[in-house]
């Protein structure tokens, strides 16, 4: 499989063109993958743009790519949204990369009420900064021709706002329905996690009467790094991605 990297803007190189990584990027494609020249490359701009092509050129500051084929893969519709609560260690960033990885399409952080870990101030700023970083690793990865973006984190107020235009569905090990039985109508699907301790009764009740669902995920308690991932991947079927 031809290694994988993003540029850090969209281009517009076509068939026959060039394309260069630079920068972090290039150092990382010569130092620590060992890119040759010659070797297939893919490139992507994050926003849907795929380039096949090969290695021109390769040095720590700047890797040019001759450009074999171009593909622009539409954006996903209707959008996984993963709403995930803020949690201790690095459990929210577990669910984070996972999620990245299994197809989602928006991160959304969320201060729950009974959130361990507390974003305010500078720290919501560096908080942000690293869970994008960590979607950008995890694209790549997985060889992602679009990058999800990590949104800036929201309140309980804020969550229950989306559920107007959006199908919010909360994960809640006491509710009555099983997400597997979930029919996608057309709306983008967001999946709220609650932290360690779970979602609280008021927050419930709140997002519910925004018009938020209730679902099951199984009939066992998933962590907090590993409930969002899991529901991801039910959505998937459901929605025919997989």
């Amino acid at each position: 499989m031809a290694l994988h990297f993003l540029v850090e803007s969209s281009t517009d190189a076509g068939v026959g063109g060039v394309v260069s990584l630079v920068g972090a990027e290039a150092k990382h494609a010569a130092v620590v993958r060992r890119l040759r020249v010659g070797e297939a490359v893919t490139v992507g701009d994050g926003a849907g743009v795929w380039l096949t092509g090969v290695a021109e050129e390769v040095s720590p500051a700047r890797v040019d790519v001759r450009i074999a084929e171009r593909i622009e893969h539409p954006a996903p519709h209707p959008r996984i949204v993963l709403v995930q609560a803020l949690a201790k260690g690095d459990r929210d960033e577990l669910a984070v990369q996972a999620a990245c990885e299994l197809g989602v399409d928006e991160i959304v952080p969320w201060q729950a009420s009974r959130s361990v870990s507390r974003w305010e101030g500078p720290k919501a700023v560096k908080g942000r900064e690293r869970w994008a970083s960590i979607v950008r690793e995890a694209a790549k990865q997985a060889h992602r021709a679009w990058v999800p973006e990590v949104a800036a984190p929201v309140s309980t107020k804020q969550l229950a706002a989306r559920a107007s235009s959006q199908r919010v569905l909360l994960l809640d090990p006491t509710a009555p329905a099983r997400l597997s039985e979930i029919v996608p109508d057309g709306r983008d699907l967001v999946l709220v996690v609650g932290p360690e301790g779970g979602i609280s009764e008021e927050e419930i009740h709140r997002l519910s009467e925004a018009g938020a669902e209730r679902v099951l995920l199984g009939d066992t308690v998933l962590r907090t790094s590993t409930a969002g991932p899991a529901a991801i991947a039910v959505l998937s079927v459901a929605l025919g991605r997989w």
